[in-house]
Parts: C-alpha cells; sequence; structure tokens
C-alpha cells in the first residue's frame, strides 16, 4: 500500500510538467533581413530568428525554393536557402502556424562587409565644411543605382556578444546615398559597373576606433595583451559600476545627439544662464587651460562643458578679436552673455577659431568669457594660444584657470543634461564604457551578422592603433582570423593602408610609417590585399577627400582576385633586396606592365649601412627593380621608402598604382 501510494505523486508530478505548455515567442528576425536585402547569389544563405520552441517555421523565396525547420528548445531557428543567379526583385516569406512575415524587393548579387574607423564611416555627402568627400555633389546627384544596397548598422556596443541589430537596407539613389559609406560606395559602384549585377554592402564603422574593439573574448586572450581589461567586464565592481551609472542618467532629462551640422547649431540644454556675466560659478571647479577639458577625477567624459574666465579691459573704444587654435570637437563662446560666434557640427575639431568681439558688448573693468565646448568622442581638448587684441596693440591672454561645470553628459547615444542649479557632486565613479575598450564592437556590431553570408569583407582602420604597430602586426591577422572562423569560410579580406597625415610635427617622433608597415605585413595572412594610399592622402586631414580611388582600389582587389577579371590587383610591394658594392637593388611584386616614377622622379627612398642609420638616397629604376645609392654610406645593408607620417607616393606601377612604404630593417 505504502508502494504505491508513494508512486502516484511521482507519476502526477511527471504528467503536471509535461502538459506544461511551451513558451510562446513572437516569430522575430534580425534587421538584416528585410525589404530592400541583397543576398549571396548561388549559394546556401543563412536565415535566422526567434520562435516558439518546437514550432515549425517554413522559408520559402519567390524563385521557387522553400525549406522549413523547428525552433529549437530555446526558440532559435536556423534555415539555408539556395539563391539562384544574381537578379530580382524577388520576395521572401517566412511562414508559421500564426504569423507570417514577408520580405519585399529582394535582390539577388554579391554582398559584402564594410568596416572599420572613420575613413570607412565617412558618408558621401562628408563632413563638411573641413571634411568633404571629392566632388560630393556630383557623386550624389548622379547616384541612380537601385541594384546597390547598402545597411548601415547603428552604433551599438556591449560587454556581452548581442544577436540583432538595428538597421535598414536602403537603394542608392541621390536622395539617401549621401549618408552611404563613401569608400564602401565606391567599391559597390565599381562591382556593380564591372559585374552587372546587384551589390549589397553591409556597413558597420566607428570613427576613431581600435582594431581590438572588433575582435572577440576569445581571439583576443589568445594574444594576453588585453587580459585586464577583458576580464573587468565580469568583476562586481564593474557590474555595480554599471547600475549606479544607469541609475544616475535615468534622473536627468534626455536630448538626441544631432544628425546634422544644422542641428548641432541649435544644440542647448537649458543652460545658457551660464554664460551671463552675473551668473555664480562660486562652486564650479577649475581647469588650466589651453589643455584637455574632457578629464575629470573620474575619468574622461563626452558631453557639454561650460568653461568659464573673466579678463578685465581698460579701452573699449575699439572691437576686439578672440583667437583660439582649436576647440575640439565644437563650441559656442559668450562674451558678457552675448554669443559672438562658435563652431558646431562634424569637422570643426582642428579648426581654428577666430570671432569679432564688437565694443557694444565690452565694458571697462571685468568680462566675463564663456564657451560651452563639446566633446563627442576621443580627447576632448583646447589648443592655445587664447588670445583677446585690438588693433590698436592691447593683446591679452586668456590662458590659465578656468571655471568649469559639466551640463551634458552623453550616455549609450543620448545627451543627459544637468540643471545648472542642482549640485552634481554626488556623480558616481561613471565606468566608461566606451567603443574603444576591447571585444566591445565585435559583441555590439559583428557578432550580430553572423552568419549572414557575405562574399567578403573590406576595412579602413589603423589611425587610433599608430604607436602599437608592434602589436598590431599580431592585433589585425588575429581580427581577420576571428572573423574568418566566426563565419565559419576564408571570405577575402581587403584593407586600406592608412593615408599620410602628420601624427607628429617632430620627424625623429614620427611612428604611423610603422603602422603601415604592421599593415603590409598582415599581407602573409592567405586571401588578403592591401589598397595603398601614399597618392591620395592629405598631410594635414586624417580623413582625406579622395574615396573614389580608395573604392576603386578595393574593388580591383575583389575584381582580379574573385571574379576572374584581368586586371593588375594593386601597385609595387617591397620583395627583396640585393647588394653589389655601394648600391642596393630593390625587387618587388606586383610591378604590373612594369615600374615607373612620379612626374617628380623618385624621392623617399633611405639606405643604411650595418648601424642602421638612414640617410637619402638616390634612387633609378632598372628595369623592373630599383636601385638605390648614397655617397654617405659605402657599405649598405638596408633600405627604406616614404618612411614619414605625410611622404607621398613616387613609384608606381604602369596601372598608375603606388608602391608601398616598407623597410628591410626587419
Amino acid at each position: 500500500m505504502k508502494t504505491h501510494l508513494y508512486f502516484i505523486p511521482v507519476f502526477l508530478i511527471i504528467f503536471t510538467f509535461s502538459c506544461q505548455p511551451k513558451q510562446k515567442k513572437t516569430l522575430k528576425v534580425s534587421e538584416l533581413f528585410s525589404d530592400h536585402m541583397v543576398l549571396q547569389q548561388q549559394h546556401e544563405v543563412d536565415f535566422w530568428g526567434e520562435y516558439t520552441p518546437g514550432q515549425e517555421l517554413t522559408l520559402s523565396g519567390s524563385w521557387g525554393t522553400e525549406i522549413s525547420t523547428n525552433a529549437d528548445t530555446n526558440g532559435v531557428w536556423k534555415m539555408k536557402l539556395t539563391t539562384p543567379d544574381a537578379g530580382g526583385p524577388y520576395s521572401i516569406k517566412i511562414v508559421t502556424r500564426d504569423s507570417t512575415i514577408v520580405i519585399k524587393d529582394v535582390l539577388v548579387g554579391e554582398v559584402w562587409l564594410a568596416s572599420g574607423q572613420s575613413n570607412m564611416e565617412m558618408p558621401l555627402k562628408g563632413w563638411p565644411p573641413n571634411d568633404p568627400i571629392l566632388n560630393s555633389d556630383q557623386e550624389i546627384s548622379q547616384a541612380n543605382y537601385p541594384d546597390i544596397r547598402m545597411l548601415t548598422v547603428r552604433k551599438n556596443l556591449s560587454s556581452s556578444p548581442l544577436d540583432f541589430i538595428e538597421g535598414q537596407w536602403t537603394s542608392a539613389s541621390p536622395e539617401t546615398v549621401g549618408d552611404f559609406s563613401a569608400p564602401a560606395y565606391f567599391f559597390a559602384r565599381k562591382l556593380q559597373q564591372e559585374l552587372k549585377v546587384p551589390i549589397g554592402i553591409i556597413h558597420s564603422s566607428w570613427g576613431g576606433t581600435v582594431a581590438e574593439a572588433w575582435t572577440s573574448k576569445g581571439y583576443l586572450e589568445k594574444l594576453g595583451d588585453f587580459d585586464e581589461t577583458i576580464n573587468s567586464f565580469n568583476k562586481p565592481e564593474f557590474k555595480n559600476s554599471t547600475e549606479n551609472t544607469e541609475n544616475w542618467f535615468k534622473q536627468w532629462p534626455t536630448y538626441e545627439i544631432p544628425d546634422t551640422n544644422e542641428q548641432w547649431q541649435k544644440t542647448g540644454f537649458s543652460d545658457l544662464t551660464a554664460a551671463e556675466s552675473d551668473f555664480d560659478d562660486t562652486n564650479w571647479t577649475t581647469m588650466e587651460l589651453p589643455g584637455r577639458y574632457d578629464q575629470l577625477s573620474t575619468g574622461e567624459f563626452n558631453g557639454a562643458m561650460w568653461l568659464r574666465r573673466e579678463f578685465v579691459l581698460q579701452d573699449t573704444t575699439a572691437d576686439y578679436i578672440l583667437k583660439i587654435m582649436a576647440i575640439d570637437d565644437m563650441d559656442a563662446t559668450y562674451i558678457n552673455g552675448q554669443k559672438i560666434g562658435g563652431l558646431a557640427g562634424a569637422g570643426f575639431y582642428n579648426v581654428a577659431r577666430e570671432m569679432t568681439i564688437p565694443k557694444s558688448l565690452l565694458i571697462q573693468g571685468s568680462n566675463i568669457i564663456a564657451i560651452r565646448a563639446i566633446d563627442t568622442g576621443g580627447p576632448g581638448s583646447i589648443t592655445g594660444p587664447m588670445t583677446i587684441s585690438n588693433n590698436k596693440g592691447d593683446n591679452i591672454s586668456i590662458e590659465g584657470t578656468w571655471k568649469t561645470r559639466i551640463v551634458a553628459e552623453i550616455f549609450k547615444g543620448k545627451f543627459y543634461a544637468y540643471d545648472l542649479k542642482v549640485d552634481i557632486t554626488e556623480r558616481p565613479d561613471i565606468f566608461q564604457f566606451h567603443p574603444n575598450l576591447p571585444t566591445v564592437l565585435f559583441n555590439g556590431m559583428i557578432n550580430p551578422l553572423v552568419p549572414y553570408t557575405i562574399k567578403g569583407a573590406i576595412w579602413y582602420q589603423g589611425e587610433s592603433n599608430v604607436g602599437r604597430h608592434e602589436q598590431y602586426k599580431q592585433l589585425f591577422p588575429t581580427m581577420i582570423k576571428d572573423w574568418r572562423d566566426k563565419w565559419g569560410y576564408d571570405f577575402p579580406f581587403y584593407f586600406v593602408q592608412i593615408a599620410p597625415y602628420i601624427y607628429n610635427p617632430n620627424p625623429s617622433e614620427q611612428v604611423s610609417q610603422k603602422l603601415r608597415d604592421a599593415q603590409r605585413f598582415s599581407l602573409n595572412t592567405p586571401k588578403t590585399g592591401m589598397v595603398v594610399t601614399l597618392d591620395i592622402g592629405n598631410p594635414t586631414n586624417i580623413h582625406p577627400a579622395n574615396k573614389q580611388d580608395v573604392g576603386k582600389r578595393l574593388a580591383r582587389l575583389a575584381l582580379a582576385n574573385d571574379y576572374g577579371k584581368e586586371v593588375v590587383p594593386a601597385g609595387p610591394l617591397y620583395k627583396k633586396i640585393e647588394k653589389s658594392g655601394s648600391k642596393l637593388t630593390v625587387e618587388f611584386d606586383n610591378i604590373g606592365s612594369g615600374l615607373i616614377a612620379s612626374d617628380t622622379g623618385l624621392s623617399g627612398f633611405e639606405i643604411a649601412g650595418s648601424d642602421k642609420i638612414f640617410v637619402p638616397a638616390v634612387a633609378k629604376i632598372i628595369g623592373n627593380k630599383v636601385e638605390v645609392v648614397s655617397s654617405s654610406v659605402a657599405s649598405p645593408e638596408y633600405v627604406r621608402y616614404a618612411w614619414r607620417d605625410a611622404s607621398v607616393a613616387s613609384l608606381f606601377n604602369l596601372e598608375g598604382l603606388p608602391a608601398s612604404s616598407f623597410t628591410s630593417d626587419e
């Protein structure tokens, strides 16, 4: 009897659990799978999403292919749909017993992933007035390419891998293409013109970011250089800081971050009382300017900061001129409560400020200058000299101690505005969760794209890793392998070598050429290619305007290597040297139809003896090699070329493609 009674409850428990309804989930797919999308042709392309565990789904393409599967116990489903030859438009249906998703205007062609930092992110409309795209207006007006589609992934960072992104597919037209990544658009346009098939670009970039941010935790751990930061994500203090940060910001009003320069110029936080001459700034903190204004005792911040300082005038009978070398990123500047100018929007971070101060605004004795400076990312700084002067010879320095107060802070893509009357000393030690932390962009902007079927990837990044060239030699190839392993196949990966730019005015401290060389070494990774930009850079602007040639050169690599076109893929690459007495002869790969010098002749070659002290050398083309010699080096051992921040190309192949900088000193 006891045995019988013992088994009845167990049976009832088992029966009860077996009859529990499965957790219902709404049918969901990534925004990758949306109207106007492009699918890789002649391939089993991946689709995935969420639905009720165990329930069936059917996926069909209007070209005549259909497949079914069931969601797994976690409600995740995946299917592979066979695509036809390039063409369209088609429609795709995902059907369940209680819902249907229809994806319209689907094209089938070639799909590429475009990623990197600001030179890949830079839109076709540019960032005027100081970061333009060459012939931008004309390019936009003529951009009638409905078979070119781009999905721009919304910026997102995460401490753990995400599954979904935000973004939408858009066809290239004069109304839309201004927001397309310029190099990715020109790459796609060249492919479309040559292949006559639809081209889809998934664009996932973030300006000013480092390669380790785009690499997964597992692969960074193989390097060991970033373990401390990565491991901090799992520490209690990180979680506590994150919770404290969330609680802090949710008590303040929010403002959208502007999209256009016009919107930036109207930016305000109900804070203009801070510009008044009689505003009480007694309790404000102080800092020394020129210098960084975005550094607090708790770390860096991105957002808006008011800066106030008194200056004294005896003569107010003439207008004055305010001069500040630069305000990174933007400013609004006031004298005694009246705005006199400022530059707000993209592209003003390195522009000198010069504003007229009308004598009508000035008073004899004490005057107040107030600047609302905004830093949207990276270092926020004010560069001197900072002066106020008139045409009578009066010259007043406004460098030194300034009163400062945060008025708005950027957090998770929004401005959070602080009331100027409120004491914000209780602001917690905010963990600066920013896009240059290791793994965070891979987690938020690459992992959600896996395994969307792509033909290959194009990449333009490296500027933010300048100074860490030895590390980059391992980091960059590791990132490439990481992405390929996540997708499950070795897709082609083509990248742009960073362009000439003066990172440091002192020639003895210039190192960006070493980063360029680290990129050249990455060509040892199979199925890679590199675009050289030594001839199309701008030594005073890190964002060169000529993105047309960048895109075309990326396309050359793909056309030659992946689409069977008979084109020379790239410019000359250093191969080896031969020594003969006082001369060194340099041999190159990728010579194409032959070597040629620029119109001004060969320059930028240097040689050194065993002491590795390099001196300028005379270079000339002999056949398909370059002979270098210097009267200062009787027995040369090493040669290098274009070994400065802002070196200019002087050696090309006959196809017009420049040689990469290099050194044989390895």
